[in-house]
This record gives C-alpha cells, sequence and structure tokens, in this order.
C-alpha cells in the first residue's frame, strides 16, 4: 500500500448539485479519508487521503455525478495527516 494525501480543487458547476455528498459517500467506499468543503468563489476543495489507487477510483466516481460537472480541477500532494474519518465541512 502506498498511502498519500492530495489536495484538490474543483471548478465548474460543483456547488448545489450533491458534489459534497457524492465525494462524502464515494471515499466510504475506497476507504479514503479526509474532507471536503464549498469554497466562497464556487470552487470545492477537498483532501484524501489513503492508498493511491483507491484515491483514483474515488475521483473516477466523483466525476461520474449525474448533475456534477467538473470544468477543470488542480491536484497537489500535501503531507499527510492520519485523519480517521471523512468529513464534510459546511
Amino acid at each position: 500500500m502506498n498511502i498519500i494525501r492530495k489536495k484538490f480543487t474543483f471548478y465548474g458547476s460543483v456547488q448545489g448539485v450533491g458534489f459534497r455528498y457524492r465525494a462524502y459517500y464515494c471515499a466510504r467506499a475506497n476507504n479514503v479519508t479526509g474532507w471536503v468543503r464549498n469554497n466562497f468563489d464556487g470552487s470545492v476543495e477537498l483532501e484524501a487521503e489513503g492508498d493511491t489507487d483507491d484515491i483514483d477510483n474515488m475521483l473516477v466516481a466523483i466525476l461520474r455525478g449525474r448533475f456534477i460537472r467538473v470544468e477543470d480541477y488542480t491536484c497537489e500532494t500535501i503531507p499527510l495527516q492520519n485523519s480517521i474519518t471523512f468529513d464534510i465541512i459546511r
């Protein structure tokens, strides 16, 4: 297992369409910890910690969301925080 933590910022039609809840369920289904929150600029920020393949699978599942329209996203690897849950930050 290769445990990493990544920070994503998603742009497009990502607020008001269930993005955070989809991310929550996709993270839980793939054993990924971290958090997701809306930003004031209309983007959504997500930090994900887990196995590389699990994070990749989570991302694919999120992007398949019905009403979600991601036009672009950024991704960077950040230091581990050893989080134990995945939370929706309001």
